[in-house]
């Protein structure tokens, strides 16, 4: 039931810990919690829920102290895939330069709009899963990823001016 979320539970991870180590951890942490605690599941939103259980793992390992997190941005040649694997490489080029501007603004947001942005962006999550799995009402998701969009965008355009 919730192998086939496995991907979006790491790209969430990966996302919260900023470092690939840790995120393998905490979806292997997270995976072992939603196991144990399988009686608590009640049949509708497999992957909401487990992204839940990633999520409380995350913010429970950073309040009893046992995580120590790199800030490293996302890797996109590990972790990303080019949607038609073929392209001259000016645009390959171009693709990748944008995607690491991005994430690199990304990685700099404050973790409630980072979060809500990955959440809604990365893994397409609806507004009442986001507001589910991060324990706030939706009006606040939306708020959220107001804000994170335009923070991003500022940081977006103020590296733009740097380059």
């Amino acid at each position: 039931m919730a192998l086939p979320h496995l991907d979006a539970a790491y790209k969430l991870a990966r996302w919260l810990t900023r470092n690939d180590q840790d995120a393998q951890d905490l979806v292997q942490t997270a995976f072992l919690r939603a196991y144990r605690y399988m009686d608590g599941y009640h049949g509708d939103g497999a992957r909401a829920w487990l992204l839940t259980i990633v999520r409380n793992t995350y913010y429970t390992s950073l309040r009893d102290g046992r995580a120590e997190h790199a800030n490293i941005g996302f890797d996109e040649e590990l972790h990303g895939h080019d949607e038609d694997g073929c392209g001259n490489p000016e645009d390959i080029l171009a693709r990748a330069d944008a995607k690491e501007a991005v994430n690199h603004a990304l990685d700099t947001l404050p973790q409630p709009f980072r979060e809500v942005l990955v959440l809604k962006e990365i893994d397409d999550l609806s507004y009442k899963e986001i507001a589910d799995i991060v324990g706030i009402p939706i009006g606040t998701v939306m708020s959220r990823l107001a804000r994170g969009r335009k923070l991003l965008l500022a940081r977006l355009k103020q590296s733009d001016g740097e380059s």
